[in-house]
């Protein structure tokens, strides 16, 4: 298990969520209203082209968020 940032994850990475680093509480807000909550399981399904955004399943929904929101959130590998 290793702990890194979610932009560092590469696709097919299965991830637990351990913290939300956002300074900005409207980032921190837009990411627990998507389901992005510490404790959560994610899993890194694919990036654009250009490796920006990366798309992620989290529970039974598919969410699309920028490297630059990824970088905030610490997760656990597994």
């Amino acid at each position: 298990m290793t702990q890194i940032a979610l932009s560092k994850a590469c696709a097919g990475d299965r991830c637990v969520v351990l913290e939300i680093a956002a300074e900005q509480l409207e980032l921190k807000s837009r990411l627990y209203a998507l389901g992005i909550i510490p404790g959560i399981a994610l899993e890194i399904l694919r990036f654009a082209p250009l490796g920006d955004p990366m798309q992620i399943k989290v529970g039974s929904s598919f969410v699309s968020i920028r490297k630059q929101e990824a970088n905030a959130i610490l997760v656990d590998t597994q």
